[in-house]
């Protein structure tokens, strides 16, 4: 395999994890993370994020953003960032700055673990799981790169990713023990040994004794920080199409917070309702984007991690003046849109319908011995029936309901459930 030229690189960064499934990588004329990146795009797991809900349930309007989009978008900002640091900051240059493959493979496969209705079938599906390592969105990516991004002859396998992709997309190193009362941002127990690859060590993150959710390579507070701005824009964007927000609504909100709200912010939330008003409001968002972008900047740092590699020699950080502005925006997205009672009925609805798909899979699959009926595809239900432990049966039923799509579980849900609901057609 090509290795890569870029002097900001180790040898301890390209590492590829390997295990029981996850085999040694083969090479050819792409550099590693090229490769990573390619085996994303081309995933069924990649696939379905076009039919997966980022604001509004997917395909229930036209023209509205998907999971599919939203990481696509996330790249492309990330990759902007990036290209700005190279030309304003005297610490990167030439052959000696993150890899945009690199870049591009951590924001296409930041939400690829996300299951089908947002954040309502993330809650939904850690209830399921809760007793038996919980279920959390950025876990799972992680679990979809190393344990079932491929299908095998024993089940399913990892793409042997590198150390600087896990890191990456590591958002959250917590262990589901440690949560608290948390019931997000954690990663399951089964992968602590990916995370002491991750750092070279067993337990080498815990014995510092950081907040370890805090702690992210620069990839990864790239890859954030291009999230929290297509957050803070295209979902506002996203909304005014939906009529969630309108001029009426801005301003009035601007009149009820104006008292706690910087000048700037105060400014921003103006030019929106402005724009919005002339109909030229996603205009004005992809300026904010460049704005944003615009603002980042790098702090060097020094930290147990530093003398390994140069991934956390950096910090990204955002002008607060611009930092502040994404702030009230997503205060907006959150407020007008996700607080929306239209947008929580169709997120209750998500989680109920969830939640009696979880009833169902569970009734058959756990607390019987052999199961009775199969409900699962064919080559599930027998992987699923042959395996020992209860814990490890959830696991697969929790990656299978995870892995649907809004429609695919719609469908699966009015089978099991709907009377007057059985198309020939589908069978």
């Amino acid at each position: 395999m090509i290795a890569t030229s870029n002097r900001f690189y180790a040898e301890f960064d390209l590492a590829c994890f390997s295990d029981a499934v996850n085999g040694p990588r083969a090479g050819d004329h792409r550099g590693i993370f090229a490769q990573e990146r390619d085996r994303i795009v081309f995933s069924n797991s990649f696939r379905r994020l076009q039919a997966k809900t980022q604001v509004f349930q997917a395909g229930e309007y036209d023209f509205y953003r998907t999971r599919l989009t939203h990481s696509l978008e996330v790249a492309t900002i990330a990759k902007s960032i990036l290209t700005h640091l190279i030309c304003q900051e005297t610490m990167f240059g030439p052959g000696f700055h993150p890899d945009f493959d690199l870049i591009e493979a951590v924001c296409l496969a930041h939400d690829i673990g996300h299951p089908p209705f947002g954040h309502a079938g993330e809650r939904a599906l850690h209830a399921l799981m809760e007793p038996y390592g919980g279920f959390e969105g950025n876990a799972q990516s992680l679990r979809i790169l190393t344990r079932t991004i491929y299908p095998t002859e024993d089940g399913r396998g990892g793409m042997s990713p590198s150390r600087a992709l896990i890191d990456g997309i590591l958002k959250y190193k917590r262990l589901f023990r440690a949560r608290g009362g948390d019931t997000h941002h954690f990663i399951y127990e089964d992968q602590r040994p990916i995370l002491d690859f991750c750092f070279g060590s067993a337990g080498a993150l815990r014995k510092d004794r950081r907040e370890p959710n805090g702690f992210r390579s620069i990839e990864c507070q790239i890859m954030d920080a291009a999230d929290d701005i297509a957050y803070s824009t295209c979902d506002i964007v996203d909304g005014a199409r939906a009529r969630f927000i309108t001029t009426d609504k801005l301003r009035r909100w601007l009149s009820r917070n104006a008292s706690r709200l910087s000048p700037p912010q105060a400014a921003r939330i103006e030019r929106v309702a402005q724009r919005l008003g002339e109909g030229f409001l996603n205009a004005s968002m992809s300026k904010a984007i460049g704005e944003f972008i615009g603002a980042c900047r790098l702090v060097p740092v020094t930290n147990f991690m530093t003398p390994k590699t140069r991934r956390y020699a950096f910090n990204l950080a955002i002008e607060p003046e611009q930092l502040d502005q994404i702030k009230v925006l997503k205060e907006i997205g959150r407020t007008m849109i996700y607080g929306a009672p239209e947008l929580q009925q169709i997120e209750y609805k998500g989680s109920h319908l969830l939640r009696r798909l979880v009833d169902a899979f569970s009734d058959v699959y756990l607390t019987r011995g052999v199961p009775r009926l199969k409900l699962l595809p064919i080559e599930l239900h027998e992987r699923v029936a042959g395996t020992a432990k209860r814990a490890d049966r959830a696991r697969l039923l929790c990656d299978h309901i995870s892995g649907m799509t809004d429609a695919y579980a719609i469908r699966t849900y009015k089978r099991l459930s709907d009377p007057d609901y059985s198309p020939i057609s589908e069978l």
